[in-house]
């Protein structure tokens, strides 16, 4: 039966639907007579040619068919279960601010207006408490692996928090005999070389870069406080790192912008980048 983790977004231009399973990841556009076939599905005399077979197979292979609700619900409980209590690696999230310099009318952080003004920023301070808090749980848990991921707002606004962690907290690891990797979730403006060779030298670095579709879309879509588009900047960040950090990108698509990707994806796929990209995942707004 369709799983309760299915998402769908009618392409009505194109007549296609969106299909993500926000379980799994997995992002599939089809027909709309293969979006049809989820709600068919288990009714009483519905018999599958081998066509629709061939459907089912690949709607089950991404997730989106399971066996059953139980099924579902088993899935995430057991991947909440090991989140919290597996003691190989250690994941640790570190919001550095919740400041930001893009003013995307969508923000889930609720960052319009004013709010920028006031909006938290971690204190070096604060920091080493986090980084006391963290080498805690490297002592009671004893991974083999740590995590850790910058996030924001924009993360890369608070650059002494950023390097201060890293640096400190590779030293924990050392000590330890823990390995770690370390993983930015940003907008990319502020993401140039100096940064990233800042950082590597503490391990292995990961960045997800945002762009909500193509350069026209994406200006309108994630422009700076000021209005001014910021897609040519990204992009010229991410050509100078792509050869020294993993490079992930990722968008946000309503109405308005969905149509724009194919073109996102074809630009990509002309960069002399292309083949540095780990992965390239879009997902839709819920306003």
């Amino acid at each position: 039966q369709p799983s309760i983790f299915n998402v769908r977004v009618p392409l009505a231009d194109r007549d296609e639907v969106f299909l993500m399973n926000t379980f799994t990841d997995a992002q599939l556009v089809v027909s709309r007579e293969v979006s049809d076939l989820l709600d068919r599905l288990g009714r009483d005399g519905f018999t599958p040619d081998a066509r629709e077979r061939d459907a089912f197979t690949t709607l089950a292979e991404n997730g989106f068919i399971v066996e059953s609700r139980a099924t579902d619900r088993r899935n995430i409980e057991d991947f909440f279960t090991e989140f919290r209590s597996g003691q190989d690696q250690l994941r640790v999230t570190v919001l550095t601010t919740l400041q930001c310099n893009f003013a995307c009318d969508y923000c889930i952080q609720g960052d319009h207006g004013e709010y920028n003004k006031t909006a938290a920023k971690m204190s070096l301070e604060t920091a080493a408490r986090v980084a006391e808090w963290i080498e805690g749980r490297m002592q009671a848990i004893a991974p083999k692996s740590f995590s850790l991921t910058f996030f924001g707002g924009e993360p890369l606004l608070n650059l002494p928090v950023v390097y201060y962690l890293a640096e400190r907290l590779s030293q924990s690891c050392e000590r330890r005999g823990v390995s770690m990797v370390m993983n930015i979730i940003t907008n990319g403006l502020l993401l140039t070389p100096e940064v990233v060779d800042r950082l590597t030298p503490y391990g292995p670095l990961g960045v997800k870069v945002t762009l909500d579709g193509d350069r026209d879309t994406h200006n309108r879509m994630r422009p700076l406080r000021g209005g001014q588009g910021t897609f040519d900047r990204i992009l010229q960040n991410i050509r100078l790192v792509a050869d020294k950090v993993r490079v992930s990108i990722g968008g946000n698509f309503d109405e308005s912008s969905v149509d724009s990707y194919p073109a996102l994806i074809q630009y990509l796929r002309e960069q002399d980048f292309a083949d540095k990209l780990q992965k390239v995942s879009f997902k839709p707004i819920i306003r």
